[in-house]
Formats: C-alpha cells, structure tokens, sequence
C-alpha cells in the first residue's frame, strides 16, 4: 500500500509568471541546443557552452516574455474568436 502525499500549488494568482517562465526554460532549452549543435557540431565542449549560451538566452526570453506575452494575447484575440463556454 502506498500513500499518496498532496502536492502543494501555487495559487491561480501566479499563472501569469509561471506560464511565461516555463515557456522560456523549454524554448530557450531547445533552440540554443539547436543553435550550439549547428554552430559546434558534436565539440567535446559542448555542453559547457551550451548551458553558458542556455543562460544567457533564458536571460533575455524571460522577462520579453512578461512583456510581450500580453500584446500575443491581444493580437491572438484579435485573430480568433472567443472559445465557447
């Protein structure tokens, strides 16, 4: 029999950070590993550098993110209609 220990949540009001800082680490993780392997290829170095450029990245796509994330939503609303309730 294992017990099953509650998870603690952030509440609803921290979405806003949390859903654009997720973004960040995933897209930034992805695409700079893409950039490093294109530019290096499979250079013994290569996770070193690529974490160093993973952090600079993340630096710069976080906080654009919190910026621009409320214009996407203004033009996405723009674009599409509402979804039905």
């Amino acid at each position: 029999m294992t017990m099953k220990i509650p998870r603690r949540k952030l509440p609803a009001r921290y979405a806003a950070v949390v859903s654009p800082l997720v973004l960040s680490l995933l897209m930034t993780f992805i695409v700079s590993l893409i950039s490093t392997l294109k530019s290096l290829g499979f250079h013994p170095d290569l996770p070193a550098i690529w974490l160093t450029a993973w952090g600079l990245s993340w630096l710069v796509a976080f906080p654009t993110l919190l910026l621009v994330l409320p214009v996407v939503r203004r033009i996405v609303g723009w674009l599409c209609e509402p979804a039905a309730r």
